[in-house]
């Protein structure tokens, strides 16, 4: 396969002095002199002009004579080359794709939106103009295939996957790093260049989210209550062990009975508790 080839062309301004020349004269002879003869000259002088040659700060022209390829100008400037050539412009600024967000299954099978972002440039301009039809129509449809694969390859999250060391809502870095490599790796063949990929936007589809969300709170609330339950019997433990040590009180273990199921109740209840005043005894 033919790589990228510089093309070094010719100053504009010499070939803008020879156009001059090849138009000035034969019109001069033509119109003092009648020198039909010189005709011929003016009409090759007309064609010199589309020899002319613009080439922007981070632009280039791949250039084609009948069908075959002769060299990238890179260099940016004014520029006179062949008539003949096919000019084609390329742009090699960076580039910004805000994918709009897609709906693809996780490694679970969940239905999920995902958007990425991705910066990209074209770095062999030989490949982007001849290896694929549109190179910049071949970037989006690559860029949702890599998307698509790296989806199915790892779960939302761990909450159905508790074994998954990398989860897509988790595993931001990583992830982004496998999504550039791939796309990358898709887009080699193309002559573009990845320089970021990132997912921007990630989400339950929408026929889940609502499910999703409760689950998610489900298992919020559980964790919460488990840690306020730990935190709960060792402050009862404590308070036991504190009253014995000091010999505040001494309690039968109907009372202790008692106690702990109040202290559980008042420091595990998600309301605040009442106090009750007794002014009696403790077995009234």
């Amino acid at each position: 396969m033919k790589e990228e080839k510089a093309f070094l062309p010719m100053s504009g301004y010499l070939g803008l002095l020879m156009v001059l020349i090849f138009i000035a004269v034969p019109v001069l002879g033509l119109v003092f002199m009648k020198m039909l003869w010189l005709i011929p000259v003016l009409i090759v002088g007309l064609f010199f002009i589309g020899g002319f040659l613009v080439v922007n700060p981070n632009e280039s022209s791949v250039l084609v004579l009948f069908g075959k390829y002769t060299g990238t100008v890179k260099k940016n400037g004014f520029f006179w080359v062949n008539p003949f050539f096919v000019k084609k412009k390329i742009s090699l600024r960076a580039r910004n794709l805000d994918s709009e967000p897609i709906k693809v299954n996780d490694k679970i099978g969940n239905p999920v939106m995902i958007g990425v972002v991705l910066v990209w440039r074209v770095e062999n301009t030989f490949k982007a103009a001849f290896d694929v039809d549109d190179y910049e129509h071949f970037v989006n449809i690559q860029s949702e295939a890599a998307i698509r694969n790296l989806a199915g390859n790892y779960p939302y999250d761990n909450l159905e996957d508790e074994d998954a060391r990398i989860t897509l809502r988790g595993g931001s870095r990583e992830v982004n790093k496998m999504l550039e490599d791939e796309i990358s790796d898709r887009l080699h063949m193309a002559g573009v260049k990845v320089i970021e990929a990132r997912i921007n936007y990630l989400a339950y589809a929408s026929e889940i989210a609502g499910a999703m969300l409760r689950r998610q709170q489900a298992t919020a609330i559980v964790a919460a209550r488990t840690k306020i339950v730990e935190g709960a019997v060792s402050m009862v433990e404590m308070a036991l062990e504190e009253l014995s040590k000091k010999e505040v009180i001494v309690l039968d273990e109907e009372h202790k009975a008692t106690m702990v199921s109040n202290l559980m109740v008042v420091l595990c209840s998600d309301k605040d508790a009442m106090p009750v005043v007794n002014t009696g005894t403790l077995h009234k």
